[in-house]
């Protein structure tokens, strides 16, 4: 262990249990016990409402007519409380079920928290549905498959004219349409003021006395890669004992009611079932952040961390990425956000070594230490938290132990070691896919998650797990040489740190591995070509050219053979398409849907056909 000085942070799972199975197969567990948890997050949100009934549960900025946001618009716990219990009220009668719920197309925001929190006490699934579906598809194949999959009986949106053509393209007439604000023309809609103003009865005690564990809270859809998004079932139990897992694995959470600043969607597991759970477990407030990490959003995500001081920050590397940057300028936003941190988390991707170190050379300056950047592993389908670090020394790629009451499976296939989940926490399945759900799980009723991992020291379980990329992605050369895609995709990102969003390798079947390149916006700066030149001409600058060329020359010297050495490389001007499956609203880019949807552009690529390939030069192996 180094002398490097860390906020204070305690770490709840240290040890870990290993067994030994069937030749090539392990199991893994953490030593400590999950303790007991309640039987529904329903009865969280009561508990606060009535221990804690001025605190702020949640917040966001007003919206102004020109299109910027005003002050903070707050909801307290009894409020949030006493809305939920109406709303369940409204939904009571309308003969929603798991087999007609509650479709959410907009947002995070108030109204979409409250129709969530009225769905959970009236024991109705509801399902938020990935807004660039409605806002960004041109066709709405998507969003069509996830309604077709749901058959809804009730579609929410905030806002009709940004959502309008999305319903009037994919929402069936004869399911009711609530809306928030506006009006379809030609739509008959339900405003979202007259269900939160209904009287509730003893009818939403009853509906709330018949929740149990295994009730359906929510369906979320994965991000699909080659196939259509499966709706994930998330069930009440998946959720009180993923929190219950998380609040042993990092004591903070339950140390001080937790404050977020978050922007991560509610369609996502990350944002939706990890965060917003974290502060309805723990009796927190979270700070809604219309902001992104991107160039048009991070204004407003750096002017809220200017204002209000998180107590945990989580994030995407994109935007710890923007984060490191301008903490580096910015005295006010060090200040702020650096101010009672315990602890950074990120997920999503891997984060670039330049990146981390950024951060810490600013908290080292700013406050005499550095933050824990937190990290592990999780799904969809384990709710989504299943690992978690076991110490303040965290490398990129770090995963850590299982959480208490996980079960991990450490099975070897094909030279990878594949890690599965069994837990109370893990989903019973895809919602009216009995087929996928069928081939998700082992003959032990363990989860298949595709992810590889290997030990961060072979002599030292209690260290934990590294992550070592997905199987899926891995693929032979010609030669029958196994390229290891997860590890590789992390050294090219560091190598071209800060300009490269992220990498996907080509190669399969053929001799050599190449790379096509997704690029930041900061991009820009390096071409010096302004921010209104079109990215073609930003990628095939001089400038954009040269630095790859050593970037290329660069991955080239450290290579060791040819499953790891870049052979040849290509920036892509066209961004990764959310309608293709390239890329989801987090910005995490999706390999086999890229390799599919670009396959001409591969072929061209080692085919020596593309403009603007680099290779390496000079004295490389």
């Amino acid at each position: 262990m180094s002398a490097v000085r860390y906020r204070p942070l305690a770490f709840g799972v240290t040890r870990a249990v290993l067994r030994e199975g069937a030749p090539g197969v392990r199991y893994l567990r953490a030593e400590a016990e999950l303790a007991a948890y309640p039987g529904c997050m329903s009865d969280r949100l009561r508990h606060w409402a009535e221990t804690a009934p001025e605190r702020t549960f949640i917040a966001r900025r007003q919206s102004l007519p020109d299109g910027r946001t005003g002050d903070w618009i707050r909801v307290s716990y009894a409020e949030a409380h006493r809305q939920a219990r109406s709303i369940a009220q409204a939904l009571l009668g309308r003969g929603l079920s798991p087999e007609r719920p509650v479709a959410i197309l907009s947002e995070n925001g108030i109204e979409h928290a409250l129709l969530a929190l009225g769905c959970l006490y009236a024991g109705v699934p509801y399902c938020p549905v990935s807004p660039p579906y409605s806002l960004v598809s041109q066709d709405f194949d998507k969003l069509r498959h996830v309604l077709s999959t749901l058959t809804p009986g009730l579609v929410f949106a905030a806002d009709a004219a940004r959502f309008g053509r999305a319903i009037r393209a994919a929402v069936p007439t004869d399911v009711e349409l609530v809306l928030a604000e506006g009006a379809i023309e030609g739509r008959p809609a339900t405003a979202f003021a007259e269900m939160a103003a209904t009287a509730a009865t003893s009818a939403v005690d009853a509906a709330l006395a018949a929740i149990g564990p295994d009730t359906i809270t929510k369906f979320l859809f994965t991000s699909g890669s080659t196939k259509m998004p499966k709706a994930v079932i998330n069930t009440h139990r998946m959720w009180c004992a993923n929190q219950q897992q998380l609040r042993q694995s990092i004591p903070a959470l339950g140390e001080e009611p937790p404050v977020l600043v978050d922007w991560l969607p509610w369609n996502h597991t990350f944002g939706g079932n990890h965060n917003v759970g974290i502060v309805l477990d723990n009796g927190g407030t979270l700070y809604i952040d219309d902001g992104k990490p991107t160039p048009a959003g991070m204004g407003e995500t750096l002017r809220n961390l200017r204002e209000i001081a998180p107590t945990i920050y989580f994030n995407v590397p994109t935007g710890f990425e923007a984060i490191a940057h301008a903490m580096e300028s910015d005295a006010v936003l060090r200040r702020n956000l650096l101010s009672r941190v315990k602890m950074f988390f990120y997920a999503g991707a891997a984060l670039a070594q330049p990146v981390w170190d950024s951060l810490h050379r600013t908290q080292e300056a700013e406050v005499g230490e550095r933050i824990v950047m937190g990290t592990g592993l999780g799904m969809t389908e384990s709710g989504p938290f299943a690992l978690y670090v076991t110490g303040p020394e965290v490398k990129s790629g770090d995963l850590g132990l299982p959480a208490p009451g996980i079960e991990l499976k450490l099975v070897d296939i094909d030279g990878k070691t594949e890690v599965r989940y069994r837990g109370p926490n893990i989903t019973p399945g895809y919602w009216r896919a009995p087929e996928a759900t069928a081939e998700a799980f082992d003959e032990e009723g363990f989860f298949c998650t595709g992810d590889a991992v290997t030990w961060i020291d072979e002599s030292d379980i209690h260290r934990g797990l590294r992550f070592d990329g997905r199987i899926a992605e891995d693929f032979k050369l010609a030669t029958g040489t196994f390229v290891s895609v997860g590890p590789l995709r992390a050294k090219i990102i560091a190598a071209g740190a800060p300009y490269v969003q992220d990498a996907v390798l080509t190669g399969l079947n053929l001799k050599e591995v190449g790379a096509l390149i997704f690029p930041t916006q900061k991009l820009r700066e390096l071409a010096g070509l302004g921010a209104d030149a079109p990215m073609r001409a930003v990628v095939e600058s001089a400038p954009v050219q040269a630095h790859f060329q050593h970037v290329v020359n660069q991955l080239a010297r450290a290579a060791t053979g040819s499953a790891n050495r870049i052979a040849r490389l290509h920036i892509e001007h066209e961004a990764p398409s959310i309608d293709r499956g390239e890329v989801t609203d987090k910005g995490s880019i999706n390999q086999r849907a890229v390799l599919k949807h670009r396959a001409e552009t591969v072929e061209a690529l080692h085919a020596d056909a593309l403009p603007f390939t680099l290779k390496p030069q000079g004295d490389t192996p």
